[in-house]
C-alpha cells in the first residue's frame, strides 16, 4: 500500500476539551505518523501519515473527536515535506 500525509484543521469546540491528548492516543492505535497542536485561533491542527484506508480512518474518527468535543468541520490538505515517524502533540502557535 502507498504512504500518503494529509494536513488537517478542525474547527468547533476542539480546544480545552482533550481534542490533541485524544488524537495522540488514536493517531498511536492506528500506528500513524504526525503530530497536532491547538491554533491560537481556536482550531486544532494535524497532519497524519499512513496508508489511505487508515487516513480515512483517522479523518472519521476527526469528524466525531472525543465525548466532550464539538466538531463543526475538518478541512484536509495533502502535507508536504517530510514526517517524521511517531506521533506526538506539539505546543500552541
Amino acid at each position: 500500500m502507498q504512504l500518503m500525509a494529509v494536513r488537517v484543521r478542525i474547527h468547533g469546540r476542539v480546544q480545552g476539551v482533550g481534542y490533541r491528548a485524544w488524537t495522540v492516543v488514536t493517531a498511536n492505535r492506528l500506528e500513524l505518523s504526525g503530530w497536532v497542536r491547538n491554533r491560537a485561533d481556536g482550531t486544532v491542527e494535524a497532519i497524519f501519515k499512513g496508508e489511505e484506508p487508515t487516513i480515512r480512518q483517522m479523518l472519521d474518527a476527526c469528524r466525531e473527536g472525543p465525548p466532550a468535543a464539538r466538531v463543526e468541520r475538518v478541512e484536509e490538505e495533502p502535507a508536504r515535506g517530510i514526517v517524521e515517524a511517531g506521533f506526538a502533540a506539539k505546543p500552541t502557535v
